[in-house]
């Protein structure tokens, strides 16, 4: 049968390419984010690529709309053998004696409460399939901090927290967990989103850089460990360009 993968955060960037990524090698996949129309069109594409995909509305800070997402799977045409729980996102850069307390609460909601909702909710369905993977998409923001980024790498250290005891609590049942941590991406949406639409600030962060990862390079990271033999679980999987060398390291032409 034809395995499934869920994929949250799916309407645009390191979610949509995983979905492609994911549908080209052979799985069915469920596209889950807010935003209908861009699903509609991503699953048009998948389709026309040859690949299999069902597009699924959810919120992930949603319990019901979460709940309709492990219905959708249920009645998905095969067994879910691989959970992406990529939706997140970053709001602001400010001081920690300054920060907004609606962009934490959001950050937090999203990034971590939002992987826990969707992996409660289809931990069954995964441990059903006697091959289920559980990959959750955080940041090296996870890893170490920096000045502005108190909202954001809380709760990417808060999400990598969440990883690392699934991993534990799982150990035994047929369940990998696989946590990938993105360097500079350069997406078309996450820097806006962070600096409120400002298109001048969000380009700012690339500046100089010749070649910052893509969206399509991390979905290839996904498929990669997914589809690994079963026996072999990446625990963490750290992915930065190379010129970036560290968080606070960035080698950028003309400076």
């Amino acid at each position: 049968m034809t395995s499934v993968a869920i994929v949250t955060g799916a309407s645009s960037g390191i979610g949509a390419a995983t979905a492609r990524r994911l549908a080209a090698a052979g799985f069915h996949v469920l596209a889950a984010a807010r935003r209908a129309d861009r699903l509609a069109a991503l699953v048009a594409g998948i389709t026309a690529a040859g690949g299999s995909a069902t597009a699924v509305p959810c919120d992930v800070t949603s319990d019901e709309s979460v709940a309709g997402l492990a219905r959708a799977a249920a009645g998905a045409p095969g067994p879910v053998t691989l959970l992406v729980n990529n939706a997140g996102g970053a709001r602001g850069l400010d001081p920690v004696e300054s920060g907004s307390i609606a962009d934490w609460q959001w950050m937090y909601d999203v990034n971590v409460l939002g992987t826990l909702r969707v992996t409660q909710a289809l931990l069954p369905a995964l441990e059903r399939s006697a091959a289920g993977t559980v990959v959750v998409v955080s940041s090296t923001a996870g890893l170490t901090v920096y000045e502005g980024g108190g909202g954001y790498t809380a709760a990417k250290h808060a999400q990598t927290a969440v990883a690392g005891t699934l991993r534990l609590e799982l150990c035994g049942r047929p369940v990998r967990v696989v946590e990938i941590d993105p360097g500079m991406v350069r997406t078309e949406e996450f820097g806006l989103n962070r600096f409120g639409g400002d298109a001048a600030k969000a380009e700012a962060t690339y500046a100089g850089v010749a070649q910052p990862l893509v969206a399509e390079d991390v979905a290839e990271c996904v498929a990669w460990c997914a589809t690994l033999p079963h026996h072999v679980n990446v625990d963490r999987l750290v992915v930065r360009p190379l010129a970036q060398a560290a968080q606070h390291k960035v080698h950028r032409v003309g400076r």
